[in-house]
């Protein structure tokens, strides 16, 4: 008999950015909502700067062994 459980796994958050010095979009990852809040209003130090954060669930399957 499998015992396979989902399982919802502790969120991370996705600040995603735009790098004013390169011109480029980009995405930082961190375990804590602060931290990510933080990195997000330095992003946003100029007239052009923009950031969004995200909290992303993971679901994750744990599997038997065959």
């Amino acid at each position: 008999m499998e015992n396979n459980q989902d399982f919802e796994a502790a969120p991370y958050f996705e600040v995603t950015y735009l790098d004013t010095d390169s011109g480029r979009i980009r995405t930082e990852l961190f375990d804590d909502a602060a931290e990510a809040d933080r990195f997000a209003s330095r992003r946003i130090a100029d007239a052009d700067g923009w950031a969004v954060v995200d909290a992303v669930s993971v679901k994750k399957v744990d599997r038997a062994a065959a």
